[in-house]
């Protein structure tokens, strides 16, 4: 099996990407495949399924937490913001939508007060067109003493790998979207250095692995931090790899299955609103673009 001829006949949001990150198709034929995305498969499903009030909804969760991570698997299809049921249904969810009371009943858009739910709401308002210049600050002003951002801060002072790529996602995505941020650029540029300190994956204390769920490739990964997340994070931002993500990458190659294919080790899909179309244990569609992805990268190096 070649693998990337099955990411190639696949759902377009994978199949779109494949053609642009792993072959050398035309400009005008990743841009037919991409104006698939709205109207079949995943991204179809997700806007199909949002709610009257601009929300996404779950009989089991607030819905906040549907809404957030359906839109995050949204902006991962890599769909075109500017076609029109794509603006229809951002709209929506920016007039609809407010936060809970207890955060000040703010707009979407305009996030709440936790860095990891607000670098991914960061990341959305600047895919779809609402960068918030006030929430790329307060997240700014928010990094830590070592480089990152953790949740439980002030109360705890040391980072969380966690946290931390959550909202490295969000303000790469805000400098995207408006261009040249330098306060921005220089805390986006710590946070990256507090993983590469760290190798992506070890304690700075010991050298030990952090945590063995780092080493698990999980997709959606809700705020769950991994190494394959952390990579195509550096990949996308355009990060030069050194000796510091040797280490990662090696076990990105190892994981690589005899006929090419990477696995899904786990899926926090448990805040989506609909069910997720692949199996844990299975070869997996959305891991073997990105490890495919970053293994490009580092070879390009």
């Amino acid at each position: 099996m070649d693998p990337i001829d099955w990411l190639l006949d696949s759902d377009p949001a994978i199949g779109w990407q494949a053609m642009r990150d792993l072959t050398d198709a035309s400009p005008a034929a990743i841009a037919v495949e991409r104006a698939r995305v709205p109207r079949e498969g995943v991204g179809a499903e997700i806007l199909a399924r949002q709610g009257a009030d601009g929300a996404w909804h779950r009989t089991d969760a607030p819905v906040w937490l549907p809404t957030l991570f359906t839109m995050l698997l949204l902006r991962a299809t890599g769909i075109d913001r500017a076609d029109p049921a794509v603006e229809s249904a951002v709209s929506r969810l920016e007039e609809g939508f407010r936060w809970d009371k207890a955060f000040g009943e703010k707009p979407f858009f305009e996030g709440e007060v936790e860095p990891c739910i607000n670098g991914g709401t960061l990341a959305l308002g600047a895919y779809f067109g609402r960068p918030t210049e006030s929430l790329a600050r307060r997240l700014v002003s928010e990094q830590l003493e070592d480089g990152g951002w953790n949740c439980e801060a002030p109360k705890s002072v040391r980072s969380s790998f966690h946290t931390t790529i959550c909202v490295l996602e969000g303000l790469l995505e805000y400098e995207r979207a408006v261009g040249s941020a330098p306060e921005i650029t220089a805390a986006r540029r710590r946070g990256e250095e507090y993983l590469l300190k760290r190798a992506l994956f070890r304690r700075l204390s010991t050298g030990e692995v952090a945590h063995p769920a780092f080493l698990k490739f999980a997709y959606p990964p809700r705020y769950h931090y991994d190494i394959l997340r952390a990579l195509d994070n550096l990949s996308a931002a355009g990060v030069q790899p050194d000796v510091r993500v040797g280490d990662a990458v090696h076990i990105v190659e190892s994981r690589r299955q005899a006929d090419g294919r990477w696995l899904l080790d786990d899926a926090h899909d448990e805040a989506l609103a609909f069910p997720f179309g692949e199996s844990v244990g299975e070869p997996s569609r959305w891991n073997t673009l990105r490890a495919l992805r970053v293994l490009r990268w580092h070879e390009r190096r």
